[in-house]
């Protein structure tokens, strides 16, 4: 039993050998990430827009926001196992590009938040979470949004995938969860108008970019669906 489940795991191991640089840029990431929020500038450049008042504070969207790493997680981990290698360099290409602007920007253009709420009512476990998220995540470093820019870039992929577009609860599940994380940004006051505006852009940008490198042949695209059709079987417009 042992030998045939290290065989597999031999297998497995090679047939994704493709996917083993992602784990190697969420390392140089994280290392970067942090190095940036230890940094302490003496200046930080202040992001602020009139409508960033407008939005409530709400801690019930630290939901979404936590829910933003699951699917991550299960959205890459999915295109790894079930897609092809094109898709997986494709999506990871997109994310590491991404994720280096903002590393570069936050290094030459240091920028922070005042938005926060100064009482965070933690008589629920929604309040507790946020001022946990508030304690260990700094206002410093939020242009553009990795939130949003990874949730763009990962339903764009959802999108992409032949057989996750097909399972309609599941992919209609996660659009509404990449809504709810990009609205959860504002609603904790993690991240301003301007900064969301921007991570959706780069998004479109890069999504751009990533599929004309990385064009598949006409047999790996998902199928465009059609309306209805005729009794005659023909397609009808």
């Amino acid at each position: 039993m042992m030998k045939t489940i290290r065989d597999r795991a031999v297998t497995i191991a090679r047939t994704h050998r493709h996917s083993y640089w992602i784990l190697l840029y969420v390392a140089v990431y994280m290392l970067g990430f942090n190095l940036l929020e230890r940094a302490g500038h003496v200046h930080y450049h202040m992001i602020h827009t009139w409508l960033d008042d407008q939005i409530p504070f709400c801690e019930y969207f630290i939901i979404p926001y936590f829910l933003w790493f699951a699917m991550n997680v299960f959205v890459v981990t999915w295109v790894v196992f079930k897609g092809s290698p094109r898709e997986t360099y494709k999506v990871s290409a997109a994310l590491m590009i991404g994720m280096t602007i903002f590393l570069v920007v936050s290094m030459i253009y240091p920028n922070q938040l005042d938005l926060r709420p100064d009482y965070v009512n933690t008589d629920n476990i929604c309040g507790m979470l946020v001022a946990h998220l508030y304690k260990i995540d700094t206002p410093t470093n939020v242009l553009p949004s990795i939130h949003v820019y990874n949730t763009m870039i990962l339903c764009f992929a959802v999108h992409n995938n032949r057989e996750l577009s097909r399972r309609k609860i599941a992919a209609r599940s996660l659009d509404i969860l990449g809504i709810l994380v990009i609205l959860s940004t504002m609603f904790l006051k993690q991240h301003s108008v301007i900064d969301v505006s921007l991570g959706l852009v780069m998004s479109i940008m890069v999504q751009l970019l990533v599929e004309r490198v990385f064009e598949a042949p006409a047999d790996e695209r998902v199928p465009e669906r059609v309306a209805y059709r005729t009794r005659s079987g023909q397609a009808a417009d």
